[in-house]
């Protein structure tokens, strides 16, 4: 029974290209392992295109979502801010009550509860 050479990841990792080819022509074991991980590399340069594609959609999609949501919000802030007399009550001091909002107060100015 022959041990395997477990070399190939170190080499591919941690040392330069030259080595790692002087390697390979060596060692046959280390060779099928490289032929594996052409094949996986092939295969992954053939769907690279594919996935950027789809990137570039999800990313147009996002942006197209984030300015419709800032033109929507940006639009409607101008009809939420056209009440003058509560704004004005807000921004000069005066204080709303219970009382000014139309509830029923007691002497207190605390809510009555029935």
């Amino acid at each position: 029974m022959e041990n395997k050479c477990n070399k190939y990841e170190g080499l591919f990792v941690f040392s330069d290209e030259e080595t790692l080819k002087k390697h390979i022509l060596e060692c046959e074991d280390c060779q099928q392992e490289h032929e594996k991980m052409e094949k996986v590399s092939q295969l992954l340069d053939e769907v690279k295109f594919h996935y950027r594609l789809k990137n570039k959609r999800v990313r147009k999609l996002k942006a197209v979502c984030i300015a419709a949501c800032l033109i929507f919000f940006s639009s409607t802030l101008g009809f939420v801010t056209n009440d003058d007399d509560f704004m004005d009550a807000l921004m000069y001091g005066e204080t709303l009550s219970a009382e000014d909002l139309g509830f029923p107060v007691d002497s207190y100015g605390l809510l009555m509860v029935d």
